[in-house]
């Protein structure tokens, strides 16, 4: 059907009648749907003094002039872009082929993060050469533990004879006193205490650290040799993934790549077994290449090289066998070869950023968390009761013993427990699981990662509820707080073992047991011929 745009004239009915005979289209509901428009209170024009022959020429004109103006307008293309609450960004890997404007995808939406060494010029000395550079290494010690100590103790030995700079906070610290071979006077052994981040915490803490929190624990001389969050290169976790989460806890901004070295119970997020701690801290600093000899003539059975010439260790892979391991035994074994071409393999661990708003919209704290934020009814008798939106649109009403919003590091934690799906730590999604539901329908649900999702309390609530940030924090939402949450611009570099998938499916097959089950027996030719 036709649609003609009428600006100043208006298409008798005799016209009308005549173009729907021309193009064999039935009168009857031209008519009935033109009338109302045709003769309205703009066009009170007698039918009777029109010359029906002039209108149907005006008629023919207009098809005519509508039809050259069709051929003689430009040919548009799609243009795509990313956009979000703040921005729209142009460089996407959808675009635009054809002449028809069809759409395809110039790349996955995420892929194996790794990094390597270049040399910078940027810090050239006058005579041509590059300028000395001592990196810092911050060594964490799972504080509870101290079988671990002494091995952390000859580790930083001889990390100082590399001129490697140790980093190491006052618990730690106190702790090297009892070591002779450890001078905590060199100026290569700074004081490291986590103060808090402007604009994270709860109450004062969120507009600027007091000077009480600066200057804690801290003589004269530690000052003098103290380091920041920024003086970091490098962090060695030796401990388990309670260890890992309090480097994220510490590091609400930007994050250094953490080596983290199995020392805990189970260590899921662990890969690196303790013997080989120092040459991995070598090689993940670029103090040491990875050569492709060093896989030469491999005969070792504990261990295979995959089709990428990686050596992968089983005892560094299963933590299970990692206690088995003497480290007397370290100088015996084959020498450490992770990464390919020099390039260290780590896992991008996205982190939320999440706010809690009291009723009159004011902040009244603010976390970063790795593993999961979890509203639930705490101590009432009654199910929490929730809205919650994403994007400003309405999600559900929650009504059950809580509601988990985890990454997909907190996926295998918590959220898996609850009924959640698993997902691989590069696939940048937020997962939400309730606890307990009251209705069946309420499964778990995974988002994008550029959502904003937002809970808050209703007034006619039972009860209160209460908040979990990665377990701590514990706060009392009343009616009217919300708890909003989001991707963090700051996610935790963590240095694989192999890469993100082999060391993530060897976790999960070491520690879950995953999938495991006795294999199904052969069918007998001789059963099958009967």
């Amino acid at each position: 059907m036709f649609r003609f745009k009428m600006k100043q004239h208006i298409l008798p009915l005799a016209a009308l009648l005549c173009l729907a005979d021309a193009f064999q289209v039935r009168p009857a509901p031209i008519i009935r749907s033109s009338l109302h428009r045709l003769y309205s209170a703009e066009a009170k024009t007698d039918i009777n003094e029109l010359n029906s022959e002039a209108a149907i020429n005006d008629a023919e004109n207009l098809v005519q002039t509508n039809g050259e103006n069709k051929k003689a307008a430009t040919k548009r293309k799609m243009e795509l872009t990313w956009c979000n609450a703040d921005a729209c960004h142009e460089t996407i890997r959808e675009k635009v082929v054809g002449d028809h404007n069809h759409m395809e995808l110039t790349a996955p939406a995420t892929g194996q993060v790794a990094y390597s060494f270049v040399d910078d010029t940027s810090s050239t000395s006058a005579n041509g050469e590059g300028a000395l550079y001592s990196p810092a290494v911050l060594i964490l010690v799972k504080p509870d533990d101290e079988d671990l100590v002494p091995m952390a103790v000859e580790v930083i030995e001889q990390l100082l004879e590399y001129g490697v700079q140790i980093m190491v906070d006052s618990i730690f610290r106190e702790k090297l006193r009892n070591f002779d071979n450890i001078d905590l006077d060199s100026e290569m052994i700074r004081h490291f205490d986590p103060k808090p981040v402007p604009g994270f915490g709860s109450g004062k803490q969120l507009l600027s650290p007091s000077e009480d929190d600066v200057t804690n624990n801290s003589n004269g001389e530690d000052q003098q040799h103290s380091a920041d969050l920024s003086d970091a290169d490098l962090i060695v976790t030796l401990g388990g993934d309670g260890t890992i989460m309090y480097a994220s806890h510490v590091f609400s901004g930007p994050v250094p790549p953490i080596l983290p070295v199995a020392g805990g119970s189970m260590g899921f997020l662990t890969p690196f077994a303790r013997e080989e701690m120092l040459e991995a801290i070598l090689i993940a600093l670029g103090l040491k290449e990875v050569t492709a000899d060093e896989n030469d003539g491999d005969d070792d059975k504990d261990s295979h090289v995959n089709k990428n010439g990686l050596t992968i260790s089983q005892r560094a892979n299963n933590n299970m066998h990692i206690e088995a391991s003497s480290f007397s035994g370290y100088s015996d074994r084959e020498p450490l070869a992770f990464g390919n071409n020099n390039k260290i393999c780590i896992s991008m661990r996205m982190r939320f950023d999440c706010r809690i708003f009291g009723i009159d919209g004011s902040l009244r704290a603010r976390y970063t968390v790795l593993n999961e934020v979890v509203i639930d009814r705490g101590s009432s008798p009654y199910l929490a009761s929730l809205e919650c939106f994403c994007d400003d649109v309405h999600l559900t009403t929650v009504q059950a013993d809580g509601i988990i919003f985890a990454t997909p590091t907190g996926s295998t934690a918590y959220s898996m427990a609850a009924g959640g799906s698993v997902v691989h730590p590069a696939v940048p999604a937020i997962m939400v699981t309730p606890i307990c539901p009251h209705v069946l329908s309420f499964r778990s649900m995974v988002f994008p990662d550029h959502v904003v999702l937002r809970c808050y309390v209703p007034s006619d609530a039972r009860s209160t509820a209460c908040v979990h940030f990665d377990g701590k924090h514990r706060t009392e939402l009343s009616r009217g707080d919300s708890v909003q949450i989001e991707m963090s611009p700051h996610p935790v570099p963590t240095i694989n073992r192999v890469d993100h998938s082999a060391d993530w499916l060897s976790s999960l097959k070491s520690n879950f047991n995953f999938n495991t089950r006795v294999r199904q027996k052969k069918i007998s030719t001789t059963s099958v011929s009967d």
